[in-house]
């Protein structure tokens, strides 16, 4: 019977509908960090098991976060009222330190800078990118977009151009992060919010919630290469670190998006009605993505190339940003 069940459930998987799914996803292990912004806090989850280790505070409206490639630290984003930066250590489960950005308010997009030392962080409010060192809590040095409502930040490998996506001024700022120098500004389609770039940084993609569409812009000559169209909120934009394929969740018509970056062509969808798909990264495989559901309170785990459901997790109250540590930890820990 249980078989017959798992069959009858991959079937109807394999038409790209939302199910639910109450059991983790097998053979992922790991921790896996969920900002919840209604609740302000971080889960801790393990992703073998799909216990939760810990819940950990943040400041208010937590939204963006990033892991360590070693995956020791974990730094996120406090954006509606925070306006700082919470670094946690994931080894030991515990909130490192509060950065303080009230200087530069609305912060949102985050990014490592070469070394990991280093993050890069949007000011929405600010009109600023902001260098910040978060072992010890200081800010470096700070970088202005010349654009209003700088969200936020993708980055070249080489980690020397940084591309924000300026919401209010229908534009991307391309900025030498080295010389710490706005170079220029490219008009892009309305209301710009999600973006990321090919590892040359010669490919900006961009998400236009306005004008529904996603594009990508030759970072030379400010022309669009390719668009799709048919979104309502490409909530955000993520290329597979091979840069063979690109996923593209839209908060409006709560799809999941799959499309082939070199040919350009849209692989297929999955229907997450009623959910309100958010934050996306790829697991360790390059092909498993897990993405945060912020009407569901949950992450799901999905194989990019079938288009199907492998897992969900609980997680806490409306998540967003979401990262993933290859630590596998035991500690169970709860502030409240």
């Amino acid at each position: 019977m249980k078989n017959l069940l798992m069959g009858l459930s991959l079937l109807l998987l394999g038409s790209s509908s939302l199910l639910s799914w109450a059991e983790p996803a097998a053979g992922l292990r790991g921790t896996l960090i969920v900002l919840n912004k209604a609740s302000h806090d971080a889960s801790f989850i393990d992703l073998g098991s799909g216990e939760l280790l810990a819940t950990l505070p943040t400041g208010r409206g937590p939204h963006e976060l990033l892991v360590s490639d070693d995956g020791r630290w974990a730094i996120g984003t406090d954006y509606s009222g925070g306006n700082s930066l919470t670094v946690f250590d994931i080894e030991n489960l515990q909130v490192a330190r509060t950065i303080d950005l009230s200087d530069y308010p609305r912060p949102h997009g985050i990014l490592f800078l070469p070394g990991q030392e280093e993050v890069i962080v949007t000011s929405e409010a600010s009109q600023t990118l902001v260098i910040v060192n978060y072992l010890t809590g200081e800010v470096v040095r700070t970088i202005g977009t010349g654009q209003d409502g700088s969200h936020m930040v993708a980055l070249s490998e080489n980690g020397r151009v940084a591309y924000t996506s300026n919401m209010n001024s229908n534009s991307v700022s391309v900025v030498h992060v080295v010389n710490g120098e706005l170079i220029t500004t490219i008009d892009v389609p309305d209301r710009p919010e999600a973006i990321t770039t090919n590892k040359l940084g010669s490919e900006i993609w961009v998400g236009s919630n306005d004008e529904e569409v996603v594009s990508v812009i030759s970072a030379k000559s400010g022309s669009i290469i390719r668009q799709w169209s048919g979104f309502e909120w490409p909530y955000r934009i993520l290329l597979t670190d091979d840069e063979s394929y690109a996923v593209v969740p839209d908060m409006g018509t709560e799809q999941l998006r799959f499309f082939n970056v070199g040919s350009g062509q849209e692989l297929g969808s999955m229907d997450l009605q009623g959910s309100s798909p958010q934050g996306v990264i790829f697991y360790e495989d390059d092909r498993t993505l897990l993405i945060s559901l912020s009407a569901a309170d949950k992450v799901l785990a999905v194989d990019i190339e079938s288009r199907t459901i492998l897992g969900e997790y609980e997680t806490g109250s409306s998540p967003d940003g979401i990262a993933y540590s290859p630590l596998v930890l035991y500690k169970i820990v709860n502030y409240q």
